[in-house]
């Protein structure tokens, strides 16, 4: 197991590199200039989509593909990924998860805006679409081998990575710590779960998804904030450790158990990594769900897409970041990610409610992560296939990874997630740069109807 947590950790680092970080950053960067600044500027209007009701083709309503993708967002990795990321890279680490947020806001925009203007139906008539979609209708057949590329790394990820082993392992050991159920019975129970709800498909996923993730979010976010609210007086001074750890060449985490020495590209490797296992802009997952939206509008559904990774990074691993650094318990090394963000959530809450309120906030984001994440590999497999009947065997293997999942080791696991995120990333962000005109376009010609509208019912009202 050693020399497989060595093999892994050394590819971790390789697929993590500059290459891919530059990629990554770049391409959020390239379009905030190219869209002028869009996930700021029109970041009211992308919330004002949310609760709009519009007709169109598709096979769920906006507001559920958005559930979806939270659902598939929101999950260990915002409460034990934040942990694990400030205790490998220190409390600058949460710093560059809020840059990889920003310009994965108009990442996310563009993939929401492609996955909707390249989508086709299945042979049941079901919405297809994602990635490898917008890159073979997009780019032409010539980029076929691109589309695939996304899709094998996809269904790799679904299985082995993002959607199996980091949520069942989360789920098991924070009940079993809590509740002192037993590990093989706390994976029967979420296997015959995720069974019962993924083979109703993407409408009985969607419908999990809204229920559970409004409600979940709401009471995480309120918890965290009676903390920070309790703890007012050392957040001024957590956010200074932020931005002083995010830029120095060195940080050093010191405590009992010895003493840490961070590098400033160990800080931003993890922050953006965490930031992107969370939010995932620019992994090309979102983008399947969202091209199942009943719009007709791309661009409506690009803006409301966008805002996914606002909620994900900006507020959720934002208020679990603030709680764990200000808690104090980050110097301590012997703490693990899990570990440290529940005793860290116990310090600022009475009588071992934090211990609660991780394991409910693990258990259902982890569950509806897993649910979201089957969706997605069951896309994947469609696309690679070319029929509909691959997608009862994936489910079944998908099942089967659930049930093995609690018997997997943590490093490993949270290894290759990070790893499979990263393969199936670049084949998705090359696709947006060689779309970027179409994005551009959509774009402009959107919001020039809009502005037009207006100004024409404004000549009416004067009239």
């Amino acid at each position: 197991m050693d020399v497989l947590t060595h093999v892994l950790a050394k590819i971790q680092t390789a697929v993590w590199g500059p290459p891919t970080l530059f990629l990554l950053m770049g391409t959020g960067l390239f379009f905030t200039i190219a869209l002028g600044g869009l996930q700021v500027v029109k970041f009211p209007r992308a919330l004002k989509c949310i609760f709009e009701k519009e007709d169109g083709d598709g096979d769920v309503s906006s507001f559920a593909t958005l559930c979806t993708t939270l659902a598939a967002c929101i999950g260990t990795g915002s409460i034990v990924g934040v942990a694990t990321a400030l205790r490998i890279g220190g409390p600058g680490a949460l710093f560059w998860m809020w840059v990889s947020a920003i310009l994965g806001m108009t990442t996310k925009y563009a993939e929401g805006l492609l996955a909707i203007k390249y989508r086709t139906t299945d042979e049941n008539g079901e919405i297809a679409g994602g990635p490898m979609y917008y890159i073979q209708n997009g780019l032409g057949d010539k980029f076929k081998w691109l589309a695939k590329s996304f899709a094998f790394f996809g269904a790799v990820t679904a299985l082995l990575g993002s959607g199996t082993f980091p949520q069942v392992h989360a789920i098991t050991e924070s009940v079993s710590t809590s509740f002192h159920l037993p590990v093989l019975l706390v994976g029967a129970i979420i296997t015959i779960m995720t069974a019962v709800v993924t083979l109703g498909g993407i409408k009985s996923i969607s419908k999990v998804a809204e229920f559970i993730v409004p409600f979940m979010a709401l009471f995480f976010v309120g918890g965290s904030v009676l903390i920070l609210v309790w703890n007012c007086k050392v957040i001024p001074a957590t956010f200074g450790r932020i931005f002083a750890c995010a830029f120095s060449k060195e940080s050093v985490l010191g405590g009992t158990a010895g003493t840490a020495v961070i590098s400033f590209m160990t800080a931003m490797r993890m922050g953006v990594a965490r930031g992107v296992y969370t939010n995932e802009a620019g992994l090309g997952s979102s983008p399947i769900v969202a091209a199942a939206a009943k719009t007709n509008s791309c661009v409506k559904q690009g803006l409301i897409s966008m805002t996914s990774v606002f909620f994900t990074t900006i507020v959720v691993c934002t208020m679990t970041g603030l709680v764990v650094i200000s808690s104090g318990l980050l110097d301590n090394s012997e703490l693990s990610g899990s570990i440290l963000v529940t005793e860290a959530y116990n310090a600022g809450l009475p009588i071992n409610i934090g211990t609660y309120l991780i394991s409910f906030g693990l258990i259902f984001f982890a569950f509806t992560t897993i649910l979201g994440w089957n969706y997605y590999g069951e896309r994947c497999i469609l696309y690679l296939t070319g029929t509909t009947k691959s997608i009862k065997p994936f489910k079944i293997i998908y099942i089967l990874a659930i049930a093995i999942a609690p018997f997997m080791t943590l490093d490993p696991i949270w290894m290759l997630a990070d790893i499979t995120n990263a393969l199936m990333g670049i084949p998705n962000l090359i696709a947006l740069l060689g779309l970027r005109k179409v994005v551009i376009s959509e774009t402009k010609k959107y919001f020039q109807v809009k502005e037009t509208v207006v100004a024409a019912e404004g000549i009416q009202e004067l009239g």
